[in-house]
C-alpha cells in the first residue's frame, strides 16, 4: 500500500512500490491527462509536479512519491483554467496535443520559480519534446502567462499558388 497526496487528496493505492507513478495515476487512479511517451524520462509527456518540481513520472517509483504533494494536469486549476493553460489556448500552442499536459506542467513549475523568465530561462527549463515543433508558440505562451508582452503573429503571406501561409 502506497500513500499519496494527489491534487490535494490523500489516497492509498494498493500497488507494488516500484510501479512507476505514471501507471499509478493512469491505471489505478484513472487520471489519464498525464501521457506515456517514451518510458525513459526523455520526452516529458509524463511530467507532473512533485512538491512543486517537474518530475518525469514514467521513471519515478510510486514509493518515492509517497507523502509528497503530487499535482497532475487535472489538478492544476481549480475552476476554469490556470494562467498557463489560458495562455496555451490564447497562443494556439497545441497541434496534436499529446505533449501538452507535460509541457504545461513544466511551464507551471518554471513560472513558480522564475515569474519573469527570459528566453534563455525558458529554453533551459522546457526540455520536453514536441513532435509537432510548437516550441516558438510554447515560448510565447510562457511569456504571456508571465504577463510579459507577446509580439503579434506575423501576417500571412501568399505562396506562388495563392495559398496563404
Amino acid at each position: 500500500m502506497v500513500k499519496l497526496i494527489v491534487n490535494g487528496r490523500a489516497l492509498s493505492v494498493d500497488v507494488e512500490p516500484e510501479m512507476p507513478l505514471l501507471w499509478v495515476l493512469r491505471d489505478e487512479l484513472k487520471m489519464e491527462g498525464t501521457k506515456y511517451g517514451c518510458g525513459i524520462a526523455q520526452c516529458g509527456a509524463c511530467t507532473v509536479l512533485v512538491d512543486g518540481q517537474p518530475v518525469r513520472s514514467c521513471v519515478m517509483p510510486a514509493s518515492a512519491s509517497a507523502g509528497k504533494k503530487i499535482v497532475t494536469i487535472e489538478g492544476l486549476a481549480g475552476k476554469g483554467l490556470s494562467k498557463v493553460q489560458q495562455a496555451w489556448m490564447d497562443q494556439d500552442v497545441p497541434q496534436c496535443g499529446y505533449c501538452q499536459s507535460g509541457m504545461i506542467m513544466a511551464a507551471t513549475a518554471l513560472l513558480a520559480t522564475k515569474p519573469n523568465p527570459t528566453d534563455a530561462d525558458i529554453d533551459a527549463a522546457m526540455t520536453n519534446l514536441c513532435r509537432c515543433g510548437t516550441y516558438a508558440r510554447v515560448r510565447k505562451a510562457i511569456h504571456a502567462a508571465a504577463g510579459q508582452p507577446v509580439p503579434p503573429a506575423p501576417a500571412p503571406v501568399e505562396a506562388p499558388n495563392g495559398q496563404k501561409i
